[in-house]
């Protein structure tokens, strides 16, 4: 069984179903494909489903041009979990936000599983490649399978190998970023490496899966406590009269010892402002008290207030209100350059000043329609960025900095402009720095 199943993965006779088809899911399905394996692809979207099977794609920097030579190559997508039964490998690469508590929610990797369990067999190879905390794959899936009457390590497999997935990263593809990998046994390791060896150009095999799954939060804490730190430090560069992306630029000269982190309006993406949190709820566990990260947490989740403070100061100027102005915010992606909504301070930042009484508007050249999100759904569609439209507003806040957006021709039209990204590097009177 364990000789077959590593064979086939290896000459690439092995099919490979990828379950979720998100910004993680669809593009390691076409890398797949691209090196010759038949791919299942699975979702509860249906939306998603007749999308690619019309070789529609539904992320923009993915062209639809890949989704049909994924097609011609054999690609199925389904949201019959049944099929699960026909592939050799399943890749989970589904959500794991958190509930209002801040605490983990692993509801999709968990149905998910339960839903593939009536349609487990002998010789599969399970890998879980979304974020949680460590003993996610040992505690909740490796029952689970063996509920089935299969021993892991033995008749099936089971490894966790995170994602790495920058949307709209062109430096960084599936194929460059190395891939670590844990598995629950020696067994299950080496077939973890021989999935993944075929498509990824670094395989970095790490001594089990609570490793892994410890490495992938440590990335993500190591970013959001360092944004952190810098969010701080503009905070105090601002009440000096000091411009905290100069400080940066000029810190960034330094060739040893210092990684330049860049300030914003809060904390966006389906990684950074979610993982930390799973290590902060496992960690009380063990009876720890993680300070670092929940600073951090607190620090990162006060910017959008900071921004809209900002407003307040900008508009209190010229002898305005919040309550009745009109304010477009520039950018509602979590960053630059894709059409990536979750967990976007822009939306927070959106919500706040309608509370506030704001006439609130948005200008995305990702993103044409407001799309329905989680708690939001403003029904708003994407302002173009005219001479005319821009003098209408009698506030612009830059939350997302869009390489799109024509900055010269903002400035010289708003009457004001709340920059919570720097992309203003000179003094103007119409400008203020967030």
């Amino acid at each position: 069984m364990e000789a077959d199943l590593l064979e086939k993965l290896r000459d690439k006779r092995a099919v490979i179903g990828i379950i979720g088809l998100g910004y993680v899911g669809l593009p390691l399905m076409l890398r797949y494909c691209e090196v010759g394996y038949k791919v299942i692809g699975f979702d509860i979207d249906k939306a998603k489903i007749n999308a690619l099977s019309q070789g529609a794609s539904y992320i923009e920097h993915i062209p639809a041009a890949s989704i049909r030579r994924a097609l011609e190559a054999g690609f199925e997508a389904t949201n019959d979990f049944s099929r699960a039964s026909y592939v050799d490998a399943i890749i989970l690469c589904v959500p794991t936000p958190l509930n209002k508590s801040r605490e983990p929610n692993l509801g999709f990797v968990l149905n998910t599983m339960d839903a593939l369990l009536p349609f487990l067999r002998s010789g599969q190879l399970v890998s879980l490649e979304s974020t949680t905390y460590p003993g996610t794959t040992d505690e909740e899936l490796l029952p689970r399978i063996e509920s089935c009457g299969l021993k892991v390590g033995r008749d099936a497999f089971l490894v966790f190998s995170p994602e790495r997935e920058d949307p709209g990263n062109p430096n960084f593809t599936t194929k460059t970023i190395p891939k670590i990998c844990g598995g629950s046994t020696e067994a299950c390791l080496k077939h973890g490496i021989a999935l993944y060896e075929q498509v990824i150009d670094v395989i970095v095999p790490v001594s089990s899966t609570r490793t892994a799954e410890l490495t992938k939060l440590l990335e993500n804490i190591h970013r959001a406590v360092n944004v952190g730190l810098v969010n701080e430090m503009k905070i105090v560069a601002d009440k000096m009269g000091i411009d905290i992306h100069e400080v940066i630029r000029a810190a960034a000269t330094k060739p040893f010892g210092f990684v330049p982190y860049y300030p914003g309006p809060g904390l966006g993406g389906h990684c950074i402002p979610i993982d930390p949190f799973y290590l902060t709820w496992k960690a009380r566990e063990y009876g720890v008290h993680t300070r670092f990260i929940e600073l951090a947490g607190e620090i990162n989740s006060s910017m959008p207030d900071y921004v809209i403070s900002k407003v307040v100061s900008a508009l209190n100027s010229v002898k305005k209100a919040i309550n009745g102005s009109r304010i477009l915010v520039l950018g509602i992606a979590y960053k630059k350059n894709v059409d990536d909504m979750r967990e976007s301070p822009s939306v927070i930042i959106m919500q706040k000043l309608l509370e506030l009484g704001g006439d609130v508007a948005y200008s995305d050249p990702h993103i044409a329609k407001f799309p329905k999100i989680r708690n939001y759904s403003f029904g708003l569609f994407s302002v173009q960025l005219t001479r005319e439209n821009i003098q209408k507003y009698d506030c612009l806040v830059l939350a997302t900095d869009h390489d799109k957006f024509d900055y010269e021709m903002i400035k010289n039209n708003a009457a004001l402009i709340v920059d919570a990204r720097g992309r203003y590097l000179e003094a103007a009177a119409n400008i203020i720095k967030a």
